[in-house]
């Protein structure tokens, strides 16, 4: 039987080497031969969705209220590089001269905002605590954090 402190590592775990060979697979073939801008606008679009971060904030999704420590700047983290993601989606759609630099600031958010998650989660929260936002850790983030890293990899590795 599996300890149920080792649940939540072994499920991000999972859909971390998931996400990746779906993202090796399948994703960076296709977006590495798309359009920059396009490219970015695909890979970007579902960090929009990081507002759900926001659900650790409601007691009653959480088994009870989430330490303020881990909550607060995991939820309002989220929530600002979902915003950054839909100004950087805008800033490419209209080719805006500052639309890589928004990029590369929207990523380096999102990627500092997972660090930080992850490092107040370990400290200031149980698997337990989580209640129905558990799904979030599990099975959200590591599509995203790969996201990341094919955004970063376009970024470098690709034509144009």
């Amino acid at each position: 039987m599996i300890p149920v402190e080792l649940i939540l590592p072994l499920s991000v775990t999972m859909g971390l080497v998931t996400s990746g060979l779906i993202g090796a697979w399948y994703v960076w073939p296709r977006v590495r031969t798309m359009p920059m801008h396009g490219a970015l606008i695909a890979l970007i679009f579902p960090h929009c969705f990081r507002y759900l971060g926001l659900s650790f904030l409601i007691h009653g999704v959480t088994t009870a209220p989430l330490d303020h420590r881990f909550s607060f700047p995991t939820a309002y983290g989220d929530l600002l590089t979902a915003m950054l993601g839909l100004v950087t989606i805008l800033a490419l759609r209209a080719k805006a001269r500052l639309a890589f630099p928004l990029v590369w600031v929207f990523s380096l958010v999102g990627i500092v905002d997972f660090l930080n998650a992850f490092a107040r989660g370990l400290t200031f929260a149980a698997p337990g605590d989580f209640g129905a936002a558990y799904y979030i850790p599990m099975v959200v983030v590591p599509p995203l954090m790969v996201g990341h890293v094919l955004i970063l990899a376009r970024l470098r590795f690709g034509p144009e």
